[in-house]
């Protein structure tokens, strides 16, 4: 009778493990893109088109390994869409442009899993009328860069 206890715990535990070590993997898909999305706004704060073309790059490589559970396929596609619009360009208004269906997206993204232990700030711009994330509360607008470079506010805290 006990061996046949322990020989049930043994494969309970190999099951638990197994759905917990699946978890972990496909979680850990999705907080890559949030430092890569900063990555991609950061370049655009700069105005530098041809820094935020490579890092769109990169966060599409990234997406495009990211798991359909946690990445739905209809939010995928889109930030594909833009990401890859931003990676093709080198105009940075052309990007700009992109850059706020992108945010849309990773907004989406954030609020419907967790992407950091840390806050993001969801932040607006009122000229542009659109929004972008930061992981700081500094207002630093990627869609007017130096001409406009803390016009914005935080509009929320995404935790």
């Amino acid at each position: 009778m006990k061996k046949i206890f322990l020989l049930v715990a043994v494969i309970a535990t190999a099951f638990v493990q197994t759905g917990f070590a699946q978890h972990d993997h496909n979680s850990e898909k999705a907080p890559a893109l949030l430092p890569l999305y900063y990555n991609i706004k950061d370049a655009l704060v700069a105005g530098n088109a041809n820094l935020a073309a490579s890092k769109s790059g990169e966060f599409v490589k990234a997406l495009n390994t990211a798991d359909e559970r946690t990445v739905s396929k209809a939010n995928k596609s889109s930030l594909l869409k833009h990401a890859g619009l931003i990676a093709e360009s080198n105009d940075l208004k052309s990007q700009c442009e992109h850059f706020a269906g992108l945010s849309d997206g990773m907004i989406a993204l954030t609020k419907s899993t967790k992407l950091s232990a840390e806050p993001v700030y969801q932040q607006y711009c009122p000229m542009k009328e659109a929004n972008w994330l930061s992981s700081e509360k500094t207002i630093k607008n990627p869609y007017y860069g130096s001409s406009m470079l803390t016009c914005g506010k935080i509009v929320e805290i995404i935790r």
